[in-house]
């Protein structure tokens, strides 16, 4: 098997210690998850919303559900990224070492671009359950007491939607949940090159540390922006109910029409601030780490 310089490319043992890292990255942003979930879900098909800001729904669900209400969910939130990392990462180690050159040479940029958005798109897929779970296990905290469905954790949730609603209500919102990966990988693509290239042309940065750091939290604001609407829909259609036999949305063209008509056009983005402050660490570390990777594959194998 080739050896491949990109960071993504780890092997299989890579790959496990890559997903342990998620996993334990998930204790500290679940409370983002969280609260992103509730803004989403607040003032739905009103316009009388439960949370002002991000901010005031943090100090509403700790007033109200104490601190380990913020980590509800975390089970679900474990098993999301224990399910969609490392079929992601699998996907994406297979597709790339498959397209590596004879000579060690990477695909070029729009090939890993289409590899990156594939194996996010699977990853989301094999992850979708977990997601479904999570969207209602975090959205219990804010339902009058005779409507919260009262999961005990991730598996009891994923067995009482099975039992209750059929096993295809696992993958409820997967086609949302697959474009959203696949606007994030290109978004995050396109929108960091794109503003690397911008930062160099100033003239006032050098192709360094600062510079990159500068375009992926460039990148994270483009890809926090692009994504919101995509995972607004998935949020809502994974949290509907039945209402007289009849679920709430039929699709997610009619989540977008009916959130601007009752909540506002900008309503698409509730639930930006703990959206971005989960994904722009995860965005600059991502290309911080491949820019290394890469002048160190640059240094070390091809100069040589």
């Amino acid at each position: 098997t080739t050896q491949s310089s990109d960071p993504h490319v780890t092997g299989s043992t890579g790959n496990r210690r890559m997903s342990n890292r998620k996993m334990g990255a998930t204790v500290f942003v679940q409370p983002l998850d969280l609260v992103k979930n509730r803004m989403q879900l607040s003032g739905q098909g009103t316009k009388a919303r439960e949370y002002k800001t991000s901010f005031h729904a943090l100090f509403s669900i700790l007033k109200n559900e104490g601190v380990g209400g913020i980590y509800t969910g975390l089970s679900a939130g474990l098993l999301r990224q224990a399910t969609y990392t490392t079929t992601r990462l699998g996907i994406y180690t297979i597709l790339f070492e498959k397209m590596t050159g004879a000579d060690g040479r990477p695909p070029n940029f729009l090939l890993k671009a289409l590899i990156g958005m594939t194996a996010g798109a699977t990853g989301a897929f094999v992850g979708t359950p977990a997601e479904v779970a999570l969207i209602r296990m975090t959205a219990d905290g804010r339902l009058p007491a005779d409507q919260r469905r009262g999961y005990s954790n991730v598996f009891n949730a994923l067995a009482r939607i099975t039992r209750e609603e059929g096993i295809t209500t696992l993958w409820r919102g997967c086609i949302p949940t697959m474009a959203r990966a696949v606007v994030v990988n290109a978004a995050q693509l396109a929108s960091y090159s794109q503003s690397k290239q911008a930062l160099l042309d100033s003239g006032y940065f050098g192709d360094d540390i600062l510079c990159h750091f500068c375009a992926s939290m460039i990148s994270g604001l483009v890809t926090t922006a692009a994504s919101m609407p995509v995972d607004i829909v998935k949020t809502r259609i994974q949290n509907m109910r039945m209402i007289d036999g009849k679920p709430e949305y039929k699709n997610g063209l009619e989540v977008l029409m009916r959130v601007i008509r009752a909540e506002g056009f900008f309503s698409l983005w509730k639930g930006f601030t703990p959206y971005y402050a989960r994904l722009g660490p995860h965005t600059v570390l991502t290309f911080i780490f491949l820019e290394q990777m890469n002048r160190a594959y640059k240094t070390y194998v091809l100069d040589r």
